[in-house]
């Protein structure tokens, strides 16, 4: 039996959230959150009783900041001078060093970095998500950190 998909929401909800600001940003973060557990909402019912429910959220994640970017390639060119906006990110998970840093990765890395470092799946797990095999996905996370620690280094 299943457990009410708001207790999912709730166990799983925080989590899904931090891969998708480390997936996609700040700015577009809660909207690819909503659309990933609205369908997983439509899902649900069909999902199998002994699936692992984290890595099935993820896997939607992953698909719906993969719409996001498809839909940006659709949209006019943007102006010169776009007009600051603030993050709606309470307290210290604010970090514009980090957030800047992370859009130097490869989408790969990014993605590897999220699954793996903020979801905790393995990287078996981060494999079969984005697509490779586990040696690649550990590669593509360490490369990524690499390139982390990097470019922050050089800002301090």
């Amino acid at each position: 039996m299943q457990v009410p998909f708001d207790v999912v929401v709730t166990r799983h909800g925080p989590r899904i959230l931090a891969v998708c600001r480390a997936v996609v940003g700040l700015n577009d973060a809660e909207d690819v959150w909503s659309e990933t557990f609205l369908a997983a909402l439509r899902a649900y019912p069909r999902l199998d009783a002994g699936a692992n429910v984290e890595a099935w959220l993820v896997t939607i994640a992953r698909r719906k900041a993969v719409d996001l970017h498809r839909a940006r390639g659709r949209l006019a060119v943007p102006v010169a001078d776009v007009p600051a906006t603030a993050a709606s990110v309470p307290g210290p998970e604010r970090n514009d060093d980090l957030w800047e840093a992370m859009r130097g990765l490869t989408e790969r890395q990014r993605e590897a970095i999220a699954f793996h470092h903020l979801a905790g799946m393995p990287y078996a797990e981060v494999a079969a998500v984005v697509g490779g095999t586990e040696p690649a996905a550990r590669r593509a996370a360490a490369d990524g950190i690499k390139h982390l620690r990097k470019t922050l280094e050089a800002r301090r």
